[in-house]
């Protein structure tokens, strides 16, 4: 074979190469954050007849299969085993998913359908890690009362894009690089408040190759002074006082309520006694001597009667006494004898 054949052997070996991964369709990067899960896909763009998927993971020194699936099921390797399970099982399309990734599990990953009669059909994926923490927003006051200072900060690998999303403001940017790979960016703006309305902020967050995080916060409306910065104190200070006064008013109140109430329980719930009763110890009374009220009247009613009644007969018998008929009577009677 000549020097020209073996070119275009290898011209046509290359494009024929080329021309079995464009049907193919996967994601060349994989954008995954440090703890979550990473999903690698791939699908065939034209039917074709597989007889088995195989996911395998580039190493430095060769290749690892890390899954397989064909018609009699799926199979996940034991060294991928609780690490890596399929989404989506099929000869046509299939998708895997790596949870919480780590630095061991960036890198590219391989997917094959092995079909007849093409053979492997081979397209790679890679996972590339970024860690994100934030943003976290904070707004406090400055040293004028018309201003405040907005903060935004996150840290991120790589370094992360940090934004204040607010109008006519001039906003500086600082970065420090942390022992573990990271990069904080902090963003600060002095923003003006508004008299007669409120402010949003709005700060977004951004790693290469992936959306930005939003948070959202809130600039309230300025406070309109006083004119009279001293009458406003007095007027304080006067309001201070009338609010004691009427407090120490409604104690007092209550207190004499209380000592009152007091009182006339105590009063009304001890017997009543009259005075010389108090001071001249009663006599004991004669308990089978009581009679009940009705008795009483009963027998002072009888008494009445029999006293009227012998009250009559010893006056008829003083009249009768006195009688001359009756003494001339007993005289004759006398003399007869």
């Amino acid at each position: 074979m000549t020097h020209g054949a073996v070119i275009v052997y290898l011209y046509v070996l290359v494009f024929s190469q080329r021309a079995l991964t464009a049907l193919i369709q996967t994601q060349q990067t994989v954008m995954a954050a440090v703890g979550e899960q990473a999903c690698l896909k791939c699908q065939l763009v034209k039917y074709k007849d597989v007889l088995q998927v195989t996911w395998q993971k580039v190493l430095p020194d060769g290749e690892m299969n890390v899954a397989t699936y064909n018609r009699y099921g799926e199979r996940v390797n034991p060294g991928f085993q609780g690490k890596v399970e399929f989404k989506d099982a099929g000869l046509q399309d299939s998708s895997i998913v790596i949870k919480e990734v780590t630095e061991q599990d960036e890198g590219c990953y391989r997917c094959l359908f092995n079909t007849y009669p093409d053979g492997a059909l081979i397209c790679s994926t890679c996972i590339k890690l970024y860690e994100l923490h934030g943003p976290f927003l904070h707004i406090k006051e400055s040293n004028s009362s018309d201003e405040v200072i907005v903060s935004c900060s996150a840290t991120a690998r790589p370094a992360p894009t940090v934004t204040l999303n607010v109008h006519n403001h001039n906003s500086s940017t600082h970065s420090d690089h942390n022992t573990n790979g990271t990069v904080t960016v902090t963003t600060t703006a002095v923003l003006q408040r508004l008299n007669d309305n409120s402010t949003q902020v709005e700060c977004a967050v951004q790693v290469p190759s992936v959306p930005p995080k939003l948070v959202f916060g809130t600039i309230f409306e300025a406070k309109q002074p006083s004119t009279d910065g001293f009458r406003a104190e007095s007027e304080s200070d006067s309001m201070v006082y009338m609010r004691i006064v009427v407090a120490s008013i409604i104690v007092g109140v209550v207190c004499v309520a209380l000592v009152s109430l007091w009182w006339c329980v105590h009063k009304w719930s001890r017997p009543h006694m009259d005075p010389e009763e108090i001071k001249t110890p009663l006599k004991p009374q004669d308990y089978h001597s009581t009679t009940t009220p009705l008795c009483q009247q009963h027998n002072e009613q009888t008494g009445t009667r029999q006293r009227m009644s012998t009250v009559k007969k010893e006056k008829h018998d003083s009249q009768k006494a006195s009688s001359p008929k009756d003494g001339c009577k007993k005289k004759l009677f006398c003399d007869s004898e």
